[in-house]
């Protein structure tokens, strides 16, 4: 075998776009039952964050008659569409076990199969794997207790004290949910954290940053993006939100992604998420607070993100892997004929850079270039 690509999602289908496009062969495996498996298991209300002509695939964009910020299930339909224009046909419910290098080849060990090609693309991005923490006294509490990955809507929380732990993009955006379904909602904040608008009198934030990354030295980028936070969000420590010294431009390199707000700061402002410091510890009904406060919760949304963990598919990286277990790099060359594609998060779009980064991986691996 040619060319193996490790997952279905839109980094795996980036590379089989490309490939196919240039008459390479290739075959795609996938852990789950679907194209984008992950997105089939997102919360209802999720959209993307970044404009839709900057987040399509190679070849063929998002259609103009989609939304600007894409929802969930228009996302999915898209890239199924994408995948059946150049024929691409994942082998489903093959998880990788373990890749190693054997000669020349690579081979990708599943529950069931073996498979030896020259060239693997890693494709499986950092939401492989979800991060669970666990607090003392939690085995006690009565409650539920859920990852974001399991949170689909607000129906089963109406009425209810819930908790979300976490102000990422799916922290603030799960805590919205909730407090727009009648849901008293609150939201555990450890750390000062960057907050940007998804968008600006209708216009994405997106293309600023695409324009000024493209055109400005770090320095000016850092103080225009500080200056925009300020002037569209402001200073939110009346409400509990400390903002970082470094400017969100400056976290991005740092691996830190803002926050982009689609109403959760409104519904803080209106005391319906109520922000609160981080756990504790857990009792049987309640959860106590680092600051000492005590809250009565009946449920507890962990949105404290994932991690990659490639040490455990490919234990030879374990040395260059960053403090999520992925790679900062889109091959490296003592691992001749391994690529990894969708661990990158840049402010100008996650979706984009895949597109980019692809196409540096294809013109890499085929010599040539697409």
């Amino acid at each position: 075998m040619k060319n193996l690509i490790i997952g279905a999602g839109p980094s795996g289908l980036a590379i089989a776009g490309r490939l196919a496009k240039a008459g390479q062969d290739f075959t795609v495996i996938e852990k789950g039952l679907h194209i984008g498996e992950a997105w089939h298991h997102h919360y209802d209300r999720l959209h993307l964050h970044t404009d839709r002509r900057f987040s399509g695939l190679p070849h063929r964009p998002i259609p103009k008659n989609y939304p600007v910020f894409v929802p969930r299930l228009d996302l999915i339909k898209y890239w199924e569409n994408y995948a059946n224009h150049f024929n691409i046909k994942p082998l489903f419910g093959q998880a990788l076990q373990k890749l190693r290098r054997e000669g020349t080849f690579w081979v990708a060990k599943t529950a069931t199969d073996t498979f030896r090609a020259e060239n693997v693309m890693l494709c499986t991005g950092y939401n492989r794997v979800p991060n669970v923490p666990r607090w003392p006294g939690q085995e006690k509490y009565q409650g539920t207790i859920l990852h974001s990955s399991e949170y689909k809507n607000a129906d089963l929380f109406r009425g209810k004290n819930v908790l979300v732990v976490g102000m990422g993009n799916s922290g603030a955006e799960i805590a919205l949910d909730l407090s727009q379904q009648a849901a008293s909602t609150f939201l555990s904040v450890r750390s000062p954290t960057n907050i940007m608008k998804r968008d600006i009198a209708g216009k994405p934030t997106q293309l600023a940053a695409i324009v000024m990354s493209a055109l400005l030295p770090n320095r000016a980028y850092d103080a225009i993006s500080r200056f925009i936070q300020q002037r569209t969000v402001g200073d939110l420590s009346a409400y509990g939100l400390q903002t970082p010294e470094y400017s969100p431009s400056e976290g991005v390199r740092m691996g830190r992604i803002p926050v982009l707000d689609v109403g959760t700061i409104e519904q803080i402002k209106a005391e319906k998420i109520k922000v609160t410091t981080g756990i504790s510890h857990f009792s049987a009904t309640s959860v106590e607070l680092s600051d000492g406060q005590v809250l009565g919760v009946d449920a507890v949304v962990l949105a404290t993100g994932y991690r990659a963990w490639l040490g455990e598919l490919v234990p030879e990286l374990e040395p260059l892997l960053n403090r999520r277990g992925g790679v900062d790099k889109l091959w490296y060359d003592a691992f001749p004929g391994l690529y990894f594609l969708g661990f990158s998060e840049p402010l100008t779009g996650i979706l984009r850079g895949i597109n980019l980064d692809s196409k540096k991986i294809v013109k890499h691996l085929t010599a040539g270039g697409v």
